[in-house]
């Protein structure tokens, strides 16, 4: 497995720290991955681990106010910015490879991301996973979400710690400790992050109908970071006929590192393979390292 990382220019210029992952052999699909609020491109090494070996290349960022990109923690000034960051990532992307399937897989707040994303640039993107999207109803203090909407306008940077408990993540003690011990992850939500995203969620609930791309929406059903409710109204919504949604009894929030994400890579892998059936092997762009 090689590895390679770096920084790039998002959108206004931020830097932006990026991973690669690829397989020795040639690949069959790049899987881009997009973290949830509070984590990092780092978290999904339990993915990596497991996709790569499968023929997958893997490429994340840091999300800006996140792990090693620029800007202040946990806030953005629009949702546009989450936006055209993962625009210009995927442009990178593509710049690597060509006649290469791109699977794009949005993780929590990161599943807001791409549904967003998606909704409105279909053709760019082969197919969609969202674990545990946050489109709903999420375990943040009433309170502090008033909060926010209050602050919102006069004070946007405005910033207070969400209370998301890390044994939320995974039933897994070790995952739990590691989370406690990480010096990247943070637990902050500025006043105007919150506003847009809660318009951007009721976007994504207008537009649901317009999804045409393959999808598969991953929840576990004890998750109480982002209710698995949530997953289930939204996947009634699309009409699109290539939906899957699965729901794991007892799984917490981080499906990739929970108790039995063995189970979850398994049944991601299945998917991967069924939507990637007769696709050539990607041909690299650029002379390979």
């Amino acid at each position: 497995m090689k590895h390679r990382e770096g920084t790039l220019a998002g959108w206004q210029g931020v830097s932006l720290y990026y991973q690669s992952w690829h397989p020795d052999e040639p690949s069959q699909a790049v899987v881009v991955l997009i973290h949830g609020l509070g984590g990092h491109s780092n978290v999904f090494q339990n993915a990596v681990e497991y996709l790569v070996p499968q023929g997958y290349e893997v490429y994340a960022f840091d999300l800006r106010g996140h792990g090693r990109s620029a800007e202040q923690r946990g806030h953005i000034n629009a949702w546009a910015e989450f936006r055209e960051d993962l625009r210009l990532f995927l442009r990178f992307v593509r710049s690597q490879r060509t006649s290469c399937p791109i699977i794009l897989w949005g993780h929590s707040l990161g599943g807001t991301i791409v549904l967003d994303y998606v909704l409105r640039s279909p053709d760019e993107i082969q197919g969609l996973i969202v674990t545990a999207p946050a489109l709903g109803k999420v375990s943040v203090s009433p309170i502090k979400l008033a909060i926010g909407q209050l602050m919102s306008r006069i004070a946007p940077r405005f910033s207070l710690r969400l209370g998301i408990h890390n044994y939320a993540g995974s039933r897994n003690p070790e995952v739990v400790e590691a989370y406690r011990r990480d010096p990247l992850r943070h637990e902050y939500g500025s006043a105007r992050l919150a506003t847009e995203y809660f318009s951007t969620v009721r976007w994504i609930d207008r537009h649901a109908f317009e999804l045409k791309i393959p999808l598969l929406i991953l929840h576990g059903s004890s998750d109480r970071v982002t209710l698995p409710e949530g997953s289930r109204i939204f996947f009634q919504q699309v009409i699109f006929p290539d939906k899957e949604h699965r729901e794991y009894p007892g799984s917490y929030h981080d499906l990739f590192v929970d108790t039995d994400y063995e189970l979850v890579f398994s049944d991601l892998e299945n998917w991967l393979k069924r939507h990637l059936i007769g696709t050539k092997t990607c041909q690299p762009l650029m002379t390979e390292a």
